[in-house]
C-alpha cells in the first residue's frame, strides 16, 4: 500500500541476499497457489492502491487545466489587443474630433455668456449709479426743503409770538381799564 517498494504477498518470503526469486512455502514458482497469491497481490494493488491512477488523473487534469487556462488567457489577451487596437485606431480619433467640435461650441457659448454678463453688469452698475445720484439729489432736496420749512416755522413762530405778546398787552390794557372803570364804580 505504500506504493514505493515491492510488496511481499501473504504466504511468501523474500529471499535473503536480495535475489529476485521468491521461495514459496506452498510450492514452486509455477504452482497454482503462486498464481493465486500473485493475482491477490494485483487485486489488492488495484483495489486499495489508487496512487498511480490518482497521479495519472491529476497529471491529466493539471495538463488540461493549464492548456485550457493558457488558451483562455491567450484568447483574453488577443481580445484585449484587438479592443485596444480598435480603440486607438477608430474610437479615440472620433472622440477627439467630436470633443474638439463640442469644445469649440462650448467655448463660443461661454464667450457669448460672458459678454452678456459683462453687459448686464455694466447696465446694473449704471442703473445703480443713476439711482444713487438720484437718491443723493433727492436727499439734498429734502434737506433743503426741511431747512426752508424750519426757517418758515421759526418766522411763523416769531409772528405768532409777536401776535400773542400784542394780544396779551391789549388784554392787560383792557383789564387795566376795566379795573379803573370798576374802581370808579366802586366809589359810588
Amino acid at each position: 500500500m505504500s506504493g514505493g517498494g515491492t510488496e511481499t504477498p501473504v504466504g511468501c518470503e523474500a529471499t535473503p541476499g536480495g535475489g529476485d526469486k521468491k521461495k514459496d512455502s506452498l510450492g514452486t514458482a509455477g504452482s497454482p497457489a503462486h498464481f493465486i497469491i500473485k493475482d491477490l497481490g494485483e487485486i489488492h494493488s488495484r483495489l486499495l492502491d489508487h496512487r498511480p491512477v490518482v497521479q495519472g488523473e491529476t497529471r491529466y487534469f493539471v495538463k488540461e487545466f493549464e492548456e485550457k487556462r493558457g488558451l483562455r488567457e491567450m484568447r483574453v489577451l488577443e481580445n484585449l489587443k484587438n479592443m485596444i487596437h480598435e480603440t486607438n485606431e477608430h474610437t479615440l480619433p472620433k472622440c477627439r474630433e467630436i470633443m474638439q467640435d463640442n469644445l469649440n461650441q462650448v467655448l463660443q457659448r461661454l464667450q457669448a455668456a460672458s459678454d452678456s454678463i459683462c453687459r448686464l453688469q455694466q447696465r446694473e452698475q449704471e442703473q445703480k449709479k443713476i439711482l444713487n445720484d438720484h437718491l443723493i439729489a433727492s436727499e439734498k432736496q429734502h434737506i433743503t426743503q426741511w431747512e426752508d420749512f424750519m426757517k418758515e416755522q421759526h418766522s411763523r413762530q416769531a409772528e405768532v409770538d409777536e401776535e400773542h405778546r400784542k394780544a396779551m398787552e391789549r388784554l392787560k390794557e383792557q383789564y387795566a381799564e376795566m379795573e379803573k372803570d370798576l374802581a370808579k364804580f366802586s366809589t359810588f
